[in-house]
């Protein structure tokens, strides 16, 4: 046990006792032995290295590709090309991924999905949304710790920008917005995954960013050589709420 222990190899002494016994019993080769007595405190630490790696990417929900309505777009949604995603394929090239879409098709829903198959795989994922790393950005560029928050931004093998153009960019309150948006891609650009979810179409990033030359620059590092999907299809949200909203009427009749 004292070795055991020395290896940091988590087996307690009843685990131990209980494997020898099986292994008496069954006749084991010492090979066997060694994979029953290692095999489970290996699955413990994957578990845990998994549980911290959903923990440290903070998704927003529970979404899961396996929860997500295929059938609802089935003609304009493609289930076989999001599960190729899955593969996480795309995340060891270094690729982007670039998600355009109406607000209601799901895109948060899949994103967060394919987020979570890459986490399983054993890579490092952060979810964010644009808003909620402006936010970040601009409270390190007041503090001085912007070098280190970029540095932060970057370590993460696959970096998720939800709701890009959901809201206006606040140039008032923070006119470095656009350009800190761009030091993230910048310092991703070719060594890490960044994939950015939006409803504004690439010829309109030029009038949401405020800039034309900077959403260029931002096209030719973020969208040039990446895998881009065009959601298109009915919004879920509406339908859902057109849904629930026929059902409450439905019960008011029969009372």
């Amino acid at each position: 046990m004292s070795d055991l222990a020395a290896l940091k190899v988590a087996v307690t002494a009843e685990a131990l006792d209980d494997i020898l016994a099986q292994a008496e019993r069954a006749g084991w080769s010492p090979l066997e032995f060694a994979a029953r007595l290692l095999g489970s405190a290996a699955d413990r630490r994957r578990e845990r290295s998994l549980e911290r790696r959903l923990r440290d990417a903070r998704f927003r929900d529970t979404a899961a590709l396996e929860t997500f309505d295929w059938q609802f777009n089935a003609a304009t949604i493609a289930r076989a090309q999001i599960e190729e995603l899955a593969s996480g394929a795309f995340v060891r090239r270094h690729d982007n991924l670039i998600v355009v879409g109406q607000s209601g098709l799901g895109k948060s829903h899949l994103i967060q999905g394919l987020g979570r198959c890459a986490c399983v795989q054993g890579f490092r994922v952060r979810y964010t949304t644009s808003a909620g790393l402006l936010q970040d950005l601009t409270a390190a560029l007041a503090d001085q710790t912007l070098t280190a928050r970029l540095r932060y931004w970057s370590n993460f093998e696959m970096l998720i920008i939800d709701e890009f153009g959901f809201d206006r960019l606040e140039r008032q309150a923070c006119p470095e917005a656009p350009q800190l948006l761009y030091k993230v891609i910048e310092g991703r650009y070719g060594q890490r995954t960044t994939v950015l979810v939006t409803n504004v179409d690439f010829e309109a990033w030029g009038e949401y960013l405020g800039d034309a030359p900077l959403a260029m620059a931002f096209l030719d590092r973020l969208v040039d050589g990446a895998i881009v999907l065009k959601l298109r299809g009915r919004s879920y949200r509406a339908a859902r709420a057109r849904t629930m909203a026929a059902e409450k009427q439905d019960e008011a009749k029969s009372k």
